[in-house]
């Protein structure tokens, strides 16, 4: 059994797994597909310690740049969950998202993966108990909005599902599905909490959506 996560005696160096366009948020999960033998390498080491952490994080800069180390500075560590082995050696990885952190500067060493050394403490609030939105969340004209945005998108989802759903739950699941920029997710992981996250939510889906039915995306 891992321990249970505080902010206050969390690793100061955790792995870092830097994969543009995937998006975990604290309390949501992420599935990873891992073959690469460096990354192997990364979830084994991460299962020999307490709270099996992986620091998920975006590359910044363009797509020009991917050979470059640039990072941005805020990512999201994951515990790894669930883990099963294929028959031809990759791991199927579930990761649930903890807490954010904030990269102070990455660490030399021997492993063949990144590591980071990272402080936890801007994002004490991801720690605490599931936060819901303010009761001026008109939850009905969200998901007027979203829908939208997923018929724009030709997109389908379980809808009943959706409207049973806390709304962190709704806002968080959107915002890692849905097929924004790295730079879209990139404000949505730093959003500074559900309200703020929602709303950058709400902006980017009726942007979305305007675009393709202005390019006639919708008839």
């Amino acid at each position: 059994m891992s321990a249970r996560f505080s902010p206050n005696d969390a690793p100061s160096v955790i792995p870092i797994f830097p994969l543009p366009g995937a998006l975990l948020l604290p309390r949501g999960r992420l599935p990873l597909n891992i073959f690469e033998p460096r990354y192997l390498v990364m979830i084994d080491d991460a299962m020999k310690t307490d709270q099996r952490l992986i620091g998920m994080i975006q590359p910044s800069g363009d797509n020009a740049e991917r050979g470059c180390k640039s990072l941005f500075s805020i990512g999201c560590a994951g515990r790894i969950t669930t883990l099963s082995e294929t028959d031809d050696g990759r791991y199927l990885v579930g990761l649930s998202g903890v807490s954010r952190f904030r990269v102070q500067s990455e660490v030399e060493g021997f492993a063949p993966y990144r590591q980071a050394q990272v402080d936890w403490q801007d994002f004490v609030l991801d720690t605490k108990a599931p936060s819901e939105d303010g009761e001026d969340f008109d939850r009905e004209a969200f998901l007027e909005t979203v829908e939208r945005y997923f018929r724009a998108k030709s997109l389908d989802t379980d809808w009943d599902a959706f409207g049973k759903a806390s709304e962190e739950t709704v806002v968080n699941a959107l915002c890692m599905i849905c097929p924004f920029t790295e730079q879209e997710k990139q404000a949505l992981l730093e959003a500074e909490d559900l309200e703020a996250r929602r709303e950058t939510l709400n902006t980017l889906l009726m942007i979305d959506a305007a675009g393709d039915d202005n390019g006639g995306g919708l008839q």
